[in-house]
């Protein structure tokens, strides 16, 4: 049956509408999606097409239940404003954050807001098949709990501990996913579910997430993680980037000239990781009798007041404000954001961070720059994949498909 939605205090049908999908629907979709958009002269004046094609092309898209208009009162009173947002009702997403030692799959709307998840110790090890098989399983059981059915579903989200080649939806080693190597992911997950998957690099869901959450407004940003391993996500204009193959900000495994050279995990010798990471660090102590086998440990031992985990942390610190200066020299970001496990300690690591940054990086490009702490949130990776997955199909091109969609749910 049709859908009905709330606009301008009248209800408008669903389900007939002319929706294009043309670079106008396309580009309007986005914006209220990315939250840039909320009300129809910041539409206009971000999109650059005309009040008319805006009217036109908005309303089209309203009565197709996509975006709903509501009236708002703001606090001081004075006359309602009308404000544009996304149906977070329209569809669900499904969304997996896989780690090294652990899945985490979930189901949101179009917020996106976690509507239920399901967190398991899982040995990633066992291969690809395995993992995806399980996570088809809950993903059922999540659908199930909410009443919800494949046909609800706009698309899935996938975090991977992995470098990954976006375009394609493989992992490319090496990495941490022995055996994952050019596995079809996308095409395994499309087969049970048809619906459109995306693939992408944990860190990049880490960086949009906290992007969207939190600072949206800035247009020119880095997040940094730094756990057990180290990565970086950018945003540039807004928009993650990812560089031709997808391998854009993996820092990580920039290799410094500099003795002794310790062994990476990936093969190689003197990797950025080798020597900052939670798990180098946890190496060295282990080395010197202390025990530590992760990121989660040095933490503890650094809070417990552990001469040699504070000064390797801070060590890490000097080490990725290295890196970090090159960054800032390259793409001269308004705002580096670090996150992950050890930048709890930010009072030993972000020392060292902001030391190497602003003492050898030019002074134009570190005048407007702000380095900051990404508060701790088990929910990142999980919301970074809802908000890929809902601009994805939000984009021109997309729109009729998902129209087409949920027209024959509805029918």
């Amino acid at each position: 049956m049709p859908s009905t939605n709330q606009a301008h205090g009248k209800t408008r049908q669903g389900g007939g509408a002319d929706v294009s999908s043309d670079k106008a629907s396309g580009q309007i979709l986005s914006l209220v999606a990315s939250g840039r958009a909320r009300s129809r002269s910041l539409l206009t004046d971000l999109s650059g097409l005309s009040r008319a094609t805006v009217h036109q092309k908005l309303g089209n898209l309203i009565d197709a239940g996509l975006i709903r208009e509501t009236e708002e009162t703001l606090p001081s009173g004075g006359r309602p404003t009308r404000t544009l947002d996304i149906n977070r009702d329209f569809a669900v997403v499904l969304c997996a954050d896989i780690g090294e030692q652990h899945i985490r799959v979930a189901l949101t709307d179009l917020r996106p807001t976690i509507l239920g998840e399901i967190s398991e110790t899982f040995d990633i090890l066992r291969g690809p098949t395995a993992v995806l098989e399980w996570i088809e399983e809950q993903f059922e059981v999540l659908l199930a709990s909410a009443g919800k059915t494949a046909g609800d579903v706009i698309g899935i989200g996938i975090g991977l501990p992995a470098p990954v080649d976006y375009a394609n939806g493989r992992v490319v080693g090496p990495s941490v996913l022995v055996g994952w190597d050019n596995f079809e992911i996308r095409e395994h997950l499309e087969q049970r579910f048809g619906v459109p998957v995306y693939a992408e690099n944990d860190v990049n869901l880490l960086a949009l997430s906290d992007h969207r959450l939190r600072r949206s407004t800035v247009s020119e940003m880095v997040f940094v993680k730094i756990g057990t391993g180290i990565g970086s996500g950018i945003i540039t204009e807004g928009r993650l980037y990812r560089g031709a193959q997808g391998a854009a900000g993996d820092i990580g495994h920039i290799q410094f000239a500099r003795e002794p050279a310790p062994l990476c995990r990936c093969g190689k010798v003197g990797c950025v990781e080798a020597r900052a990471a939670g798990w180098a660090i946890a190496r060295e102590l282990r080395d010197e009798g202390i025990e530590a086998q992760n990121a989660r440990d040095v933490t503890n031992l650094v809070r417990a007041g552990q001469p040699l985990a504070i000064h390797l942390v801070r060590e890490s610190g000097r080490i990725l404000g290295e890196v970090m200066t090159s960054l800032v020299s390259i793409l001269n970001p308004e705002m580096i954001v670090i996150g992950g496990t050890l930048a709890t300690l930010d009072d030993h690591l972000l020392a060292g961070v902001r030391e190497l940054v602003y003492k050898r990086s030019l002074p134009l490009a570190t005048r407007e720059l702000e380095i900051v702490i990404s508060p701790p949130d088990p929910d990142a990776g999980i919301v970074g994949a809802a908000f890929l997955v809902v601009e994805e199909q939000m984009k021109e091109g997309n729109v009729e498909s998902v129209i087409a969609r949920h027209s024959l749910r509805s029918a």
